[in-house]
């Protein structure tokens, strides 16, 4: 079937001017969209038809369906992931917030962190490579930390550390880590973060990542693999973040190198 065909759909004509009424603001986040009985009866088509020009709104991240309560317009109020100063140690000082919450503090929401599960364990080989450990033994502590913002999911955060860095510390053990967070158990520990490199990368959410965000159908997640360096340029701790695309955005202000 070729694309005007495909357009003709009446399906498809439904979701494009649906789609319009939500690019124009007729629409606004929150709202609630006509049902599919009042959808079928303004299109004149059968109430699945309806139903599916819903789905294609779903699909693209523009609508949330709510059982029992109908389609709503997405909310579209980001976290934004502030590169440039995120892991600044005078930022960290100042506040004794960790990364994340002095974010959400910046940008007026509540922050909250889970951590489920820590322990020693192997790492995958891309993290073993960045660290330099071996990827055939435990030779990492893994954190898992799940992150909300205003109690809305956001975010997983899976942190790696050289068990010879974590060893005997709090970093092995508690979920709790103290005023600055890991970062300045880190320093205390002989490492500063001084520079860090991240990786970005999107891709559709694996199963445990849909329920643990509870991510809706069609929306993708921003991958970030970050490695803190200190201040003798060695990696002391990898990081992969697993970030909901709709609720998260990324700003970054670099120098330009010669």
């Amino acid at each position: 079937m070729s694309q005007p065909e495909r357009e003709q759909l009446p399906s498809r004509r439904i979701a494009d001017a649906l789609r319009q009424s939500i690019e124009a603001r007729t629409f606004r986040p929150g709202d609630r969209l006509p049902s599919e009985r009042e959808l079928a009866a303004t299109y004149q088509t059968a109430r699945n038809t309806a139903r599916e020009a819903i789905g294609l709104l779903q699909a693209e991240g523009l609508v949330d369906v709510q059982h029992g309560r109908g389609a709503f317009v997405r909310r579209q109020a980001p976290m934004i992931r502030l590169g440039a100063d995120r892991y600044s140690n005078r930022v960290r000082r100042e506040t004794g917030l960790s990364p994340f919450r002095a974010e959400a503090q910046r940008q007026g929401k509540t922050a909250r962190v889970e951590v489920p599960e820590i322990g020693r364990t192997i790492p995958p080989r891309d993290v073993a490579d960045r660290l330099g450990v071996a990827d055939d033994e435990p030779s990492v502590v893994q954190r898992v930390n799940l992150y909300f913002a205003d109690d809305e999911p956001v975010q997983l955060g899976t942190t790696y550390i050289p068990w010879t860095i974590a060893e005997g510390s709090v970093l092995a053990t508690e979920a709790k880590t103290g005023t600055g967070s890991i970062y300045s158990r880190f320093e205390e520990l002989g490492h500063q973060i001084t520079r860090a490199r991240e990786e970005i990368t999107a891709r559709m959410p694996r199963p445990a990542e849909t329920v643990a965000l509870a991510i809706p159908p069609g929306v993708p997640v921003i991958e970030v693999l970050h490695t803190g360096i200190d201040q003798d340029g060695r990696a002391f701790e990898v990081t992969r973040f697993v970030m909901r695309a709709d609720l998260n955005g990324l700003d970054y202000n670099l120098p330009v190198e010669d």
